[in-house]
C-alpha cells in the first residue's frame, strides 16, 4: 500500500505527545478522541469537560510534565481556545528554557 504525498500526519512533538496526554490524563478523554484534535480542535468553551475548575489542574499538570511555569497573568481565554493555540504557548514557555 503507498501513500500519497501530504495525506501522512506530520510527527508530533515532545510537547504535543506530552499535551495530549495531560489532557487525555486531568479531562478523561480517551485516546482516540485527543488523536483526533487538530490545531483548530476548540478546548475551553467546547470542550465540556474543560470547565474553570479543570484548567487550574490542567496547568498544574502541564507545569509538572513539561518543566515550564505558567504565570496567572498568562493565562487567558485566547491561549485556550484552540488546542493548536495551547500547543504554540506550551512550545514557546519551553523555548524560553
Amino acid at each position: 500500500m503507498s501513500s500519497q504525498p501530504g495525506t501522512s500526519p506530520q510527527p508530533r512533538s515532545e510537547a504535543d505527545k506530552v499535551l495530549r496526554q495531560v489532557l487525555q490524563d486531568v479531562l478523561g478523554l480517551s485516546g482516540e478522541r485527543i488523536d483526533g484534535f487538530t490545531a483548530e480542535t476548540g478546548l475551553f468553551g467546547h470542550l465540556p469537560e474543560l470547565d474553570s475548575m479543570a484548567v487550574a489542574g490542567l496547568l498544574t499538570e502541564i507545569e509538572d510534565r513539561l518543566d515550564i511555569v505558567i504565570e496567572d497573568d498568562e493565562v487567558d481565554g485566547e491561549m485556550l481556545e484552540t488546542y493548536g493555540a495551547l500547543l504554540a504557548f506550551v512550545e514557546a514557555r519551553r523555548a524560553e528554557g
